[in-house]
């Protein structure tokens, strides 16, 4: 009988270090989920210049891209075909549009790009500018057309 107490103990031991393991492991992921939120960033169904736009017809396409802007740096007149959301990551970039004038965006900040308009964009900082961009388009339709 002491045998099997023994074997008892042992067994209930092993159980009790499986239960109060599990429980550890579950803990931290039980607090990741507190910790999750969801931030609206942007929503909206006009451009920052006040245009509606539209998908192209088409094989939808996404693409995301993340662009860096060196100090000083220009990104040349271009134009957008399709939908294009952006959020700076960090930095300033300054966008002109020669009907419009000059927008700056910095750090933090979510925009639907101009549809169709030409514009171009500088580093207004110090720093490095990084962008990342999420093209909503289609199959054979170019993201961005080079020129005014």
């Amino acid at each position: 009988m002491n045998r099997l107490s023994g074997y008892g103990r042992v067994l209930f031991a092993c159980v009790l270090v499986a239960f109060l393991a599990r429980a550890d492991a579950a803990a931290p992921a039980a607090a990741a989920k507190k910790e999750i939120g969801v931030e609206i960033l942007l929503d909206t169904d006009e451009t920052v210049l006040g245009q509606e736009f539209e998908y192209p017809a088409g094989r939808a396409r996404i693409t995301t891209v993340l662009l860096t802007v060196p100090p000083h740096g220009t990104i040349p007149f271009h134009h957008h075909p399709v939908p294009l959301m952006g959020y700076i990551i960090q930095g300033e970039l300054a966008v002109e549009y020669p009907d419009v004038g000059v927008i700056h965006y910095r750090a933090g900040d979510a925009f639907v790009e101009a549809f169709d308009t030409p514009h171009s964009g500088f580093n207004a900082g110090r720093g490095v500018v990084k962008i990342l961009a999420v093209y909503a388009g289609a199959e054979g339709v170019p993201n961005s057309v080079d020129g005014e």
